[in-house]
């Protein structure tokens, strides 16, 4: 016997325009949320028809759990650098820095600590940075260490620097850091 579900066989203009003001999301933003264009929201809100697909079931789900959208939102940039710690192509930390004043704020959006930047550790030092960072990078110690600084033209050992250059890659690994330079 198959499974069946109790999911809606679909929405209206007004569910989705409902369900995007409870969010209070523009257009874009609730497109972008959806994984679809600006056109398509806008179409879908004037829309006299049954709409059916994908969305019937993200507009039941964002119903009943209106703070996942809170949990998924990235905050405004306020300090100088940021960057992602990825596993494969998933976002699992977002981390923001100002080396200068020593402030690392992050954001998890993970659930499984294996996944996290910092671990358990939801607020992070300066130290601790650093130091996530150096473990991203080959060893300070590492035979023939001014030669790999040459090859990726890192002028002295800087593991953000480093990181710049090869995203945090290590061997055999899946995780590595995306620094937004903009």
């Amino acid at each position: 016997m198959s499974k069946k579900f109790a999911v809606n066989e679909y929405v209206t203009a007004d569910d989705i325009k409902k369900i995007r003001k409870e969010l209070n999301l523009t257009q874009t933003e609730f497109a972008q949320l959806v994984g679809s264009s600006k056109p398509t929201i806008e179409r879908w809100e004037k829309s006299d028809s049954k709409i059916k697909g994908p969305i019937v079931l993200l507009v039941e789900m964002l119903g009943r759990n209106i703070d996942y959208v809170i949990d998924m939102e990235v905050p405004d940039k306020e300090l100088p650098v940021r960057m992602w710690y990825m596993y494969k192509d998933k976002v699992c930390t977002l981390i923001d820095v100002d080396e200068v004043k020593k402030i690392v704020r992050i954001k998890n959006y993970a659930d499984n600590v294996m996944f996290t930047a910092f671990g358990n550790n939801t607020d992070p030092s300066i130290d601790d940075y650093n130091e996530f960072l150096e473990s991203r990078c080959f060893p300070r110690t590492r035979d023939k260490l001014k030669l790999e600084l040459e090859r990726l033209d890192v002028p002295f050992y800087d593991p953000y620097m480093i990181i710049e250059k090869t995203q945090g890659r290590m061997a055999e690994d899946d995780f590595w850091i995306r620094i937004d330079n903009d």
